[in-house]
């Protein structure tokens, strides 16, 4: 479980297919100091386990249908990713509960200042802006961010500087491909609330 707060920027290294899986390599200042071995880290929003680490870098086992369902189908070596650490018991919730179970693929369409404010539309798969909602949550790349805006296939947030400073977004452009993960609470009402057959 994460909070969408990202902790820092990494840089991926190496993500090449191994024998058994692809290979994620990325290079970090501080997460590689807090992990253990079988540690949960969220990577653009995806959660993955730490398979080795070392002073300045940390590796992970990324199955192939997580690259195909994900943006890592799109890292090169010098991507910017971001990065979180699992939430534990005495953390604070400052943003909203995160999986790290990412729910589709998402396309910048604008990312632009406007005023002194940055703009950011993503486009949304058919059948999964049902979870959207003005002022809800919603995790673009692991970052917890409020919905602004709700459009049929597309949603849009605003972002304050210290988010495009703390964030791989500062590096994106239209056209990047971004993890999406919608409310939790969402779908659980979704379930919930489907008939049921007898």
């Amino acid at each position: 479980m994460f909070t969408g707060i990202i902790e820092e920027v990494g840089c991926v290294v190496a993500f090449t297919l191994g024998v058994d899986a692809w290979k994620l390599q990325v290079a970090a200042l501080n997460i590689p100091s807090q992990v253990a071995l079988g540690d949960s880290v969220a990577v653009n929003g995806c959660c993955l386990t730490v398979t080795r680490f070392d002073a300045g870098q940390v590796w992970f086992d990324v199955l192939a249908e997580t690259r195909r369902l994900t943006n890592f189908a799109e890292l090169q070596p010098g991507a910017a990713v971001n990065l979180e650490l699992s939430l534990r018991p005495s953390s604070r919730l400052g943003g909203h509960f995160v999986t790290g179970h990412i729910d589709a693929l998402g396309r910048i369409a604008v990312l632009e200042s406007r005023g002194h404010d940055c703009y950011l539309r993503v486009t949304v798969p058919v059948g999964f802006d049902q979870y959207l909602v003005a002022k809800g949550s919603v995790a673009i790349d692991g970052i917890s961010l409020t919905v602004a805006e709700v459009a049929p296939a597309a949603c849009a947030v605003w972002l304050i500087p210290t988010t495009l400073a703390a964030t791989n977004i500062k590096t994106k452009k239209v056209g990047d491909a971004v993890n999406l993960e919608f409310d939790l609470l969402a779908k659980y009402v979704e379930k919930l609330a489907a008939p049921r057959s007898v």
